[in-house]
């Protein structure tokens, strides 16, 4: 079993950053993909980023390319999503999943086995 556990998110002004965190504990061997994800009111949940455990194959939404930043903090077993430059379209419930398939699909929920509890971001304008 894998747990992940969320930390971050808040309220913040447009232009502002935020970083969200992810913990991850149990069986991390058997992770390959990090991914986030975030869901707005009235809306699906959209892909934002994903990475491959070991750090690499970096894929962004284009809503977030050049503004937020997935990372890996190898000591901690914590994954990142550095926010900056935010705009009040970000404003939504931001999860991190962790999947045990890695290659493509990884923009897709269905190719995630676990998930974070979920936290919420709203940006001000």
């Amino acid at each position: 079993q894998v747990h992940l556990v969320q930390s971050g998110g808040g309220l913040v002004q447009a232009g502002g950053s935020l970083k969200l965190s992810c913990t991850v504990s149990g069986r991390t061997f058997s992770i390959y993909t990090m991914g986030w994800f975030r869901q707005a009111p009235g809306k699906e949940r959209e892909f934002v980023a994903s990475m491959r455990w070991s750090g690499d194959n970096r894929y962004y939404a284009d809503s977030v390319k050049g503004r937020f930043t997935i990372s890996r903090d190898n000591a901690n077993s914590t994954v990142y999503l550095q926010m900056n430059s935010v705009k009040p379209e970000d404003t939504a419930v931001y999860y991190c999943a962790a999947a045990h398939n890695y290659g493509g699909g990884s923009s897709n929920p269905l190719f995630y086995n676990y998930w974070g509890q979920g936290t919420q971001v709203t940006v001000s304008s």
